[in-house]
Protein backbone atom coordinates (compact mmCIF):
# COMPACT_ATOMS: atom_id res chain seq x y z
CA UNK A 1 0.00 0.00 0.00
CA UNK A 2 1.26 3.64 -0.67
CA UNK A 3 2.12 6.41 1.88
CA UNK A 4 -0.63 9.21 1.66
CA UNK A 5 1.00 12.66 2.11
CA UNK A 6 -1.26 15.77 3.06
CA UNK A 7 0.09 19.46 2.38
CA UNK A 8 -1.43 21.91 4.05
CA UNK A 9 -0.02 25.32 2.43
CA UNK A 10 -1.43 28.15 0.85
CA UNK A 11 1.34 28.67 -1.88
CA UNK A 12 0.42 27.37 -4.89
CA UNK A 13 3.78 26.79 -6.78
CA UNK A 14 5.25 25.15 -4.00
CA UNK A 15 2.45 22.90 -3.15
CA UNK A 16 2.90 21.56 -6.98
CA UNK A 17 6.23 21.11 -6.80
CA UNK A 18 5.95 18.87 -3.46
CA UNK A 19 2.72 16.85 -5.02
CA UNK A 20 5.22 16.32 -8.17
CA UNK A 21 7.97 15.13 -6.25
CA UNK A 22 6.20 12.86 -4.12
CA UNK A 23 4.21 11.30 -6.77
CA UNK A 24 7.20 10.30 -8.38
CA UNK A 25 8.17 8.43 -5.51
CA UNK A 26 5.19 6.27 -5.40
CA UNK A 27 3.12 8.28 -2.90
CA UNK A 28 -0.53 9.21 -2.84
CA UNK A 29 -0.40 13.46 -2.34
CA UNK A 30 -3.22 15.55 -1.25
CA UNK A 31 -3.34 19.39 -1.08
CA UNK A 32 -5.17 21.56 0.97
CA UNK A 33 -4.83 25.52 0.42
CA UNK A 34 -6.19 26.45 4.20
CA UNK A 35 -6.56 25.05 7.40
CA UNK A 36 -10.02 24.42 7.25
CA UNK A 37 -10.01 21.90 4.23
CA UNK A 38 -7.09 20.64 5.72
CA UNK A 39 -8.20 19.74 9.06
CA UNK A 40 -11.09 18.14 7.22
CA UNK A 41 -8.99 15.55 4.79
CA UNK A 42 -6.70 14.90 7.59
CA UNK A 43 -9.90 13.55 9.05
CA UNK A 44 -10.90 12.08 5.73
CA UNK A 45 -7.49 10.61 4.71
CA UNK A 46 -5.75 9.82 7.47
CA UNK A 47 -2.33 10.26 5.68
CA UNK A 48 0.90 9.10 6.76
CA UNK A 49 2.72 12.21 6.44
CA UNK A 50 1.76 15.91 7.21
CA UNK A 51 3.26 18.88 5.58
CA UNK A 52 1.60 21.54 7.62
CA UNK A 53 2.40 25.58 6.84
CA UNK A 54 2.06 27.94 9.54
CA UNK A 55 0.67 31.31 7.49
CA UNK A 56 -2.16 29.76 6.18
CA UNK A 57 -5.14 32.37 4.91
CA UNK A 58 -7.80 31.29 7.67
CA UNK A 59 -5.42 30.87 10.30
CA UNK A 60 -1.88 29.98 12.13
CA UNK A 61 -1.50 26.30 10.96
CA UNK A 62 0.74 25.20 13.97
CA UNK A 63 -1.99 25.98 16.24
CA UNK A 64 -3.57 22.98 15.63
CA UNK A 65 -0.50 20.33 15.58
CA UNK A 66 -1.96 19.65 19.76
CA UNK A 67 -5.27 18.57 18.29
CA UNK A 68 -3.64 17.06 15.48
CA UNK A 69 -1.53 14.80 17.69
CA UNK A 70 -4.29 13.96 20.08
CA UNK A 71 -6.49 12.65 16.93
CA UNK A 72 -3.38 10.84 15.26
CA UNK A 73 -0.13 10.32 17.82
CA UNK A 74 1.85 8.38 15.38
CA UNK A 75 1.66 10.79 12.20
CA UNK A 76 5.14 12.29 10.99
CA UNK A 77 4.06 15.94 10.85
CA UNK A 78 6.79 18.25 8.88
CA UNK A 79 5.93 22.15 10.17
CA UNK A 80 7.03 24.69 7.42
CA UNK A 81 7.13 28.32 6.95
CA UNK A 82 9.43 30.94 5.50
CA UNK A 83 9.21 32.96 8.29
CA UNK A 84 10.61 31.06 11.30
CA UNK A 85 11.53 32.47 14.34
CA UNK A 86 13.59 30.17 16.96
CA UNK A 87 10.60 30.16 19.61
CA UNK A 88 8.22 29.40 17.12
CA UNK A 89 7.34 26.08 17.93
CA UNK A 90 8.95 23.29 20.28
CA UNK A 91 8.02 20.08 20.79
CA UNK A 92 9.32 17.07 22.40
CA UNK A 93 7.51 14.72 19.73
CA UNK A 94 9.94 12.86 17.84
CA UNK A 95 7.24 12.59 14.92
CA UNK A 96 7.08 16.61 14.86
CA UNK A 97 9.97 18.49 13.24
CA UNK A 98 10.08 22.19 11.27
CA UNK A 99 12.06 22.86 8.43
CA UNK A 100 12.21 26.60 6.75
CA UNK A 101 11.13 27.36 3.32
CA UNK A 102 12.74 27.13 0.76
CA UNK A 103 13.47 23.51 1.47
CA UNK A 104 15.69 21.59 -0.51
CA UNK A 105 15.41 18.56 -1.76
CA UNK A 106 18.20 16.56 0.08
CA UNK A 107 16.71 17.94 3.24
CA UNK A 108 13.58 16.35 1.97
CA UNK A 109 15.17 12.38 1.73
CA UNK A 110 16.62 12.89 4.93
CA UNK A 111 13.78 14.07 6.93
CA UNK A 112 11.68 10.79 4.72
CA UNK A 113 14.41 8.30 6.45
Amino acid sequence: MRKKILIIDDEVDFCTIMKGYFKKRNYDVLVAYNIQTGIALLDEINPDILFLDNNLPDGEGWKFVPRIVEKSPRLRIILISAHLHKSDFVSTNENIIVLEKPISMQVLEETLR
